[in-house]
């Protein structure tokens, strides 16, 4: 048994080392302030990440978006949670085990630092009206799944798709994503994320079906009729299906501008704009 895991354990370690080599070159587009980023973030906020790895160039072709990986927001809990690792987190984070995100990488669900993705295009998405008790059921069960492995399958399939990406026609490109295993203890970030919002009924990118089949009002009903008398039914989307940009379009998270708009200092007129200056010399 031992001789036939061995093979399979090789690839899996050649394939993520490839998977995960640094692009060639990376564009930081906007600065981020570390300071600012943690005086706005809150627990159980998102933050789409923009790969610098070859395995992100396929995430972000196959998904038609610059985000390759999502994290979670996860501050102090694991300090809160664990008093008796403490000493642990402290010496493993210093002054950042306050301000930790969760992820599911290559080597499995892990906690890191804030700032580990400081260097990178980053987006902050906060879910509209999350109750405080679904925000930490949803906490509840992404720190459940610390230390769950990620799902092999996902490694090999990604793999498969690097090398003749481009000639996956654009409308199989999402379900191209429809990948893993299934299994429980074995997970992939955006999927991971999306269940823990689907069991408290947070919505994502559902499908809305309506249940009247009344036309809707046109011409001069549609303007003094108030409000829809329409009822809709929400299609839970699989998880499977959920990438990094659904929580970036969803109408249910709003963005968070956390390095400049957050302040409420920023004014346009006061721009100097390098070509302005150029012009006066």
């Amino acid at each position: 048994m031992r001789l036939l895991s061995s093979p399979r354990r090789w690839l899996v370690r050649e394939i993520t080392r490839i998977l995960t080599a640094p692009l060639p070159r990376y564009e930081l587009l906007v600065p981020n302030d570390f300071e600012r980023l943690k005086r706005h973030v809150r627990k159980g906020d998102l933050i789409l990440v923009d790969g610098e790895q070859r395995v992100s160039l396929v995430i972000k072709y196959l998904t038609q978006s610059q985000w390759s990986h999502v994290v979670v927001f996860v501050g102090d809990e694991m300090l809160r949670r664990f008093p008796e690792r403490r000493s642990e987190l402290v010496a493993t984070y210093g002054d950042e085990a306050d301000h930790l995100i969760l992820e599911a990488l290559m080597e499995g669900v892990v906690v890191s630092p804030l700032s580990k993705y400081l260097p990178n295009n980053i987006r902050v998405c906060r879910p509209y009206s999350l109750r405080k008790d679904d925000r930490d059921r949803i906490l509840d069960e992404l720190l459940a799944r610390v230390g769950h492995a990620y799902d092999i399958k996902n490694i090999i399939d990604l793999a498969r798709y690097f090398f003749p990406v481009s000639l996956i026609p654009q409308r199989f490109r999402r379900r191209a994503l429809t990948i893993g295993s299934g299994d429980a203890t074995s997970v992939i970030c955006s999927s991971m994320i999306a269940q823990a919002f689907q069991n408290v009924g947070f919505p994502i990118l559902p499908k809305v079906l309506s249940t009247d089949p009344t036309p809707p009002p046109t011409g001069l009903r549609r303007l003094f009729q108030r409000g829809s008398s329409q009822m809709s039914h929400y299609v839970r989307e699989p998880v499977t299906l959920v990438t990094p940009r659904d929580f970036d379009i969803s109408p249910y998270f709003e963005i968070v501008k956390f390095n400049v708009i957050e302040d409420m200092k920023f004014d346009y007129r006061k721009i100097r704009w390098a070509d302005d200056r150029d012009e006066a010399s």
